[in-house]
């Protein structure tokens, strides 16, 4: 289930859902993804993608998805993927400026989810969906950084294949250099997670963002179904609070950040609504949460 800041239920995607369904709940389906998920297949897409031959898609998928043209800077696209990676109007996404507050780096569907010492010894610090635990470990493939993040939150934000698809810096600071993992490109709907540990199997790229409010933050931008490229604009750098960071091409994806303990509240709604399992609608650039002083 998915619902906006107001608490009304949001229905998003029924048809592409009921594709993926038959995907990954069968058996046939899955021989199928065993290409679909593929890199190389993911690279033919993407050069498809990238060319004028793409353009008579994206009409019919902004009649079909129901986007808001306005909010957008429009013009005559070259390429599906450069409607796709369209930059939005900056009064469509106000930046919130207080410095105590977390903002969202994305357009998104957000979940939080504590991280706690797994009751398996062997398992380390992890965070936990529907029963399955999910190794910090395995998603940035870096035992020594996990540890730190053991009794803090991890946030996961899911980008819609109709979402807005480039994100922001959540504060000011300096940040590492990007580590790239490769892996296989699943989708990041929560259908996938029933079969395939998408947090340790997709294409990964994280950095330690070294921030002035909020500690030492890792953000993982994980690439997902027809996703061949994750586009990050800085290696070792200094930043600014709503800076964009990158874009993720054609296809839906995930960003995670990884916060330490006792740093952040998050909003009273987001909280109950993650504890009941429930996504939150949240946008590029508005208050998620607050410091902790």
């Amino acid at each position: 289930m998915i619902k906006d800041r107001k608490g009304n239920i949001v229905t998003t995607n029924q048809g592409q859902n009921r594709a993926l369904n038959s995907l990954y709940n069968t058996a046939c389906g899955r021989a199928v993804l065993k290409v679909l998920t593929a890199p190389a297949v993911s690279k033919a897409a993407g050069a498809f993608m990238d060319s004028p031959l793409s353009c008579p898609a994206i009409r019919p998928f902004i009649r079909r998805s129901g986007i808001d043209t306005s909010q957008y800077n429009m013009k005559r696209f070259r390429s599906y993927n450069e409607f796709f990676t369209r930059t939005v109007k900056p009064e469509m996404r106000p930046v919130d400026r207080m410095p105590g507050h977390l903002i969202s780096p994305c357009d998104s569907k957000l979940t939080v989810y504590p991280i706690i010492c797994s009751p398996n010894p062997g398992l380390g610090n992890v965070f936990r969906i529907k029963g399955s635990y999910y190794r910090i470990s395995d998603l940035i493939q870096n035992e020594f950084l996990a540890r730190r993040y053991d009794g803090g939150l991890c946030l996961i934000f899911r980008l819609e294949v109709d979402d807005y698809h480039r994100y922001c810096y959540i504060d000011d600071g300096t940040k590492d250099g990007n580590h790239f993992i490769p892996g296989e490109l699943h989708t990041v709907n929560p259908v996938a997670l029933r079969h395939y540990n998408i947090y340790k199997r997709n294409s990964r790229e994280y950095t330690l963002l070294h921030t002035e409010n909020f500690g030492d933050v890792v953000q993982v931008e994980v690439g997902a179904m027809m996703v061949g490229r994750i586009v990050n604009h800085h290696s070792i750098c200094s930043f600014r609070r709503g800076e964009e960071k990158g874009m993720f091409e054609f296809g839906g994806s995930t960003i995670v950040l990884l916060i330490e303990k006792d740093i952040v509240r998050m909003d009273s709604d987001i909280r109950r609504n993650s504890a009941e399992g429930v996504e939150t609608v949240v946008k590029f650039g508005e208050k998620i949460g607050e410091k902790i002083f």
